[in-house]
């Protein structure tokens, strides 16, 4: 399977994705002038954590406060990957400080990274070469619970089962 062709649905909580209003998503950063435009009206407080992002199917990076879930980020749509981003200021430009794709509702693969780089590539900001923080994400095969992977360890938190080593946390994903 291509993971460059790869997007992810929402496979979270189904009362969350109902909360969800068609334009409340993310705020859309398609160039390095709607980034600059946006990073200026954020607060001292806002900067000092993560915010929560998705690149939508179109490659465009969308963010939102910490606090948002991702499906509301991206309107609920499919998205190429997700997670969480912060920004630092190095020299006289804006650099992505951590980025991560930890996002419990949509459990985007750590292959998902490329579209990260292009969103970021995009909009002409200084970047890392990979996920800072790289979250492992499984649907237990036995009690089909969605769990994450820690210290290579791929048994189920919940049931014991062994967890399969390839991404499987939904089938219906567009590929």
């Amino acid at each position: 399977m291509n993971a460059l062709k790869r997007s992810y649905r929402y496979v979270g909580p189904a009362d969350l994705q109902a909360t969800v209003r068609p334009g409340s998503g993310g705020h859309r950063i398609g160039s390095a002038a709607d980034f600059a435009h946006w990073i200026t009206e954020r607060t001292v407080a806002e900067l000092r954590e993560p915010f929560t992002f998705v690149v939508s199917t179109d490659g465009i990076l969308r963010l939102a406060p910490r606090r948002s879930e991702h499906v509301a980020c991206a309107d609920g749509e499919h998205i190429l990957s997700a997670g969480e981003i912060s920004f630092t200021r190095e020299a006289d430009r804006w650099v992505v400080d951590e980025v991560s794709n930890h996002s419990t509702g949509y459990c985007p693969d750590v292959v998902s990274w490329p579209a990260v780089a292009r969103a970021l590539n995009a909009i002409e900001l200084g970047r890392l070469s990979h996920f800072t923080h790289q979250v492992v994400f499984r649907r237990c095969p036995g009690c089909q619970e969605c769990t994450i992977v820690r210290d290579d360890d791929f048994v189920c938190v919940f049931c014991g089962s062994d967890l399969p080593k390839a991404w499987n946390i939904d089938a219906d994903s567009r590929r």
